[in-house]
């Protein structure tokens, strides 16, 4: 691109995430954020995301008043009954980076969006999808940002340390006491343990697939030009002081649900990938202040039938009223002919609701939501912060487990019941987040949200992050 078409022409940015609902939903907040402050964007979906967001929300019709804005789609490889659920996480990342990201090289070289194209990219932000494509990006010239949708606290632990442990022969794992301390994860002495680290970590083998991605992607992370982060720095300081010394230029612009909202006029639209049951408002609309536990395990965890019924005992046995979300296919081994054990069944009618699906973000706000037990992914552990919702955290894949301990024992914001499911367990600290600390809960939770709002304000550190990413994009050159 020329200097005279350069400076005609706003910046083009082309967003490419993983096929997931988590940076799904995030980047596309990003997204409506540069093209509010006059960057042009290209956002590149797999088909199946984009076929169930077209089903499930008004997403295109929303973003017309974004002319600068358009989405672009690559296959994902898969058959349609393919589940897409966490347990073939592997299975979806490696599929989409066969089949989507040749497609994508495609497009960013000799395609629509390469340098000599009508329509080409100034940058590209992208998560760790675009690991494998990297020598193609950086032959053609194009800066790239690299955006971890996971927390920064998650990507330290599991990721960037991962050389470390291994240098210092503390993984894999001698022994298998799973509370002992970790001690090469500078930023995070004296409280993280083994068992905070993803399961993967529990591998004896460093020739594991998932231990050979991690390595990978670490080895790549310091060709980016910038690091973007979900997050807002008095929460995370401390991590990233550690990532600043990988990478200079870091963007902490988070929580970017609730940055959005602060420059818009009006309201934001849904970027669920799922169909959103709003039944659930009315009858929370019935409850008494701060007397529901909201429950859910997000858009990718699985649960099995024994867990399910575990947390459904504990949770009427502990007396709360509580409301649910079983997303379709989210139970494994749950038979067409399961009965519901009666006292289950009676008292989920008299202090429970149940949804498919619901509205996260209006939930966590409803001023009847006194806690949320959850898988602690990233977007709903903000979104619960944000929202000063205390947590009881059940975690899964990846940075969940660091991001339930940072809730647990750093922010002091909840509960960590990591690596059990056991409805005496989960009614004793239902328990003791909803009635016996209650209040303590709460005070805290409450200051760290004010915190996490200011933070996005005009002249807050999120928001001066925000608008140093943009600048700094507008002076990047093809």
């Amino acid at each position: 691109m020329d200097n005279e078409r350069a400076s005609t022409f706003p910046p083009h940015i082309l967003i490419f995430p993983s096929p997931i609902q988590g940076p799904i939903k995030c980047m596309l907040k990003l997204a409506e954020l540069f093209c509010l402050n006059g960057l042009k964007v290209t956002f590149l979906n797999s088909q199946h995301i984009q076929q169930c967001l077209l089903k499930c929300t008004d997403i295109e019709s929303y973003f017309q008043c974004y002319p600068n804005f358009r989405f672009e789609t690559v296959p994902d490889g898969l058959p349609e009954d393919n589940p897409r659920t966490g347990n073939e996480f592997f299975e979806m990342m490696d599929s989409i980076k066969a089949v989507g990201v040749p497609l994508f090289e495609e497009m960013v070289t000799s395609g629509p969006y390469g340098p000599n194209s009508e329509n080409p990219i100034t940058c590209i932000v992208a998560d760790g999808i675009v690991t494998s494509a990297i020598d193609t990006v950086k032959q053609i010239g194009v800066p790239l940002l690299y955006f971890d949708t996971i927390s920064p606290c998650g990507l330290w632990a599991n990721c960037l340390c991962l050389p470390k442990l291994i240098e210092a022969g503390e993984f894999p794992f001698k022994g298998d006491d799973l509370d002992e301390l970790v001690v090469n994860a500078p930023g995070m002495e004296g409280f993280l343990r083994r068992r905070d680290l993803p399961s993967f970590f529990r591998s004896k083998d460093l020739n594991d697939p998932h231990i050979q991605t991690i390595l990978e992607k670490n080895k790549n992370l310091p060709l980016y030009q910038g690091l973007i982060f979900n997050t807002f720095e008095d929460l995370e300081a401390p991590i990233l002081s550690e990532m600043s010394k990988i990478c200079q230029k870091i963007y902490a612009i988070g929580p970017l649900h609730t940055h959005l909202k602060t420059r818009l006029a009006t309201g934001t639209t849904s970027n669920s990938i799922w169909k959103e049951d709003r039944s659930c408002i009315p009858w929370l609309d019935m409850q008494p202040l701060k007397s529901v536990l909201f429950v859910s395990i997000g858009s990718l965890t699985v649960m099995t039938k024994d867990q399910l019924l575990e947390i459904w005992h504990g949770l009427v046995n502990s007396g709360t009223r509580f409301l649910w979300v079983r997303r379709p296919g989210s139970i494994v081994g749950l038979d067409e002919d399961f009965e519901i054990p009666m006292e289950l069944s009676q008292a989920t009618k008299e202090r429970g609701y149940i949804v498919s699906w619901a509205p996260q973000e209006e939930v966590l706000a409803h001023p009847a939501i006194g806690g949320f037990l959850t898988h602690s992914g990233w977007n709903s552990t903000l979104e619960s912060i944000v929202e000063g919702k205390p947590m009881i955290c059940w975690p899964h894949y990846v940075d969940q487990q660091v991001n339930s301990r940072y809730v647990g024992e750093f922010w002091k914001l909840g509960l960590d019941m990591k690596d059990t499911c056991d409805r005496v367990i989960v009614e004793g600290m239902v328990k003791k987040l909803m009635e016996l600390k209650k209040d303590e809960f709460l005070t805290r939770a409450d200051h760290i949200a004010n915190v996490a709002k200011t933070s996005v304000r005009k002249g807050g550190c999120s928001y001066k992050n925000l608008d140093r990413l943009i600048e700094d994009i507008k002076l990047l050159k093809c």
